[in-house]
């Protein structure tokens, strides 16, 4: 038997595999865009390939879902998450006031 530990990152196809289902729409170029904007940093292989924790599948999420249903720009959902401190998002969901 021989079982495999578990992965303590995500490549990108499965992040958009969870993704998908909540947000149809989300591409694997939208979310390497969201990283060129500077609002996930993914950590990466020593060949360069995107590995995604779980706190970063949680605040694509909350980006994806403040873009989504407040329509919030990105430069504001960027200055809020900033301004958090780098928290983490998934147990703050973006439909909720903030206060």
């Amino acid at each position: 038997m021989s079982a495999e530990p578990a992965r303590a990152y995500l490549g990108i196809g499965e992040v958009l595999a969870q993704l998908q289902a909540e947000f149809p729409d989300v591409s694997v170029s939208k979310i390497r865009f969201l990283e060129n904007e500077g609002l996930i940093q993914p950590a990466r292989s020593p060949s360069k390939y995107r590995k995604f924790s779980l706190a970063d599948v949680e605040r694509l999420r909350y980006i994806l879902t403040a873009q989504r249903d407040r329509y919030l720009p990105l430069r504001v959902i960027k200055d809020q998450l900033d301004s958090d401190g780098g928290q983490d998002h998934g147990h703050r969901r973006a439909g909720r006031a903030a206060g």
